[in-house]
């Protein structure tokens, strides 16, 4: 049986101490992202109320371009679906409730307002 953990301390913890063992595996309905990782083997699952879309344009002198979609789930879902790989958990904070996630592939990134963490222990 898994014990649930509803904090975001143990993602916090997870990514602070072994960030490049995080990744993004899929999205759930109701908006949520399960991160998992492959060190501490935990799950982490993270419900989203709103997702925006940055692009880089890979030029320091030109400010990031931001999709103007009211809602950025479709686009890191079609990201997920075309490179899963390159998606990796880049920075997250409980205190504003917010992750964010970027691609290595396209130079998105995904800011991530949290409703709510979740960590399933093995």
């Amino acid at each position: 049986m898994t014990e649930i953990i509803r904090s975001g301390a143990f993602l916090q913890q997870c990514w602070s101490v072994h960030p490049l063992c995080l990744t993004v595996k899929r999205i759930e309905p109701d908006r949520i992202v399960v991160v998992t990782c492959s060190s501490c083997r935990m799950v982490h699952r993270v419900t989203t109320g709103a997702i925006t879309r940055h692009i880089s344009t890979g030029n320091s002198s030109l400010p990031a371009q931001e999709i103007t979609q009211p809602d950025g789930l479709m686009a890191l879902k079609h990201c997920l679906g075309a490179h899963a790989p390159a998606l990796s958990v880049r920075e997250m904070d409980v205190f504003q409730d917010a992750v964010w996630v970027r691609c290595a592939e396209c130079r998105s990134q995904f800011n991530l307002v949290v409703s709510q963490f979740e960590t399933h222990q093995k």
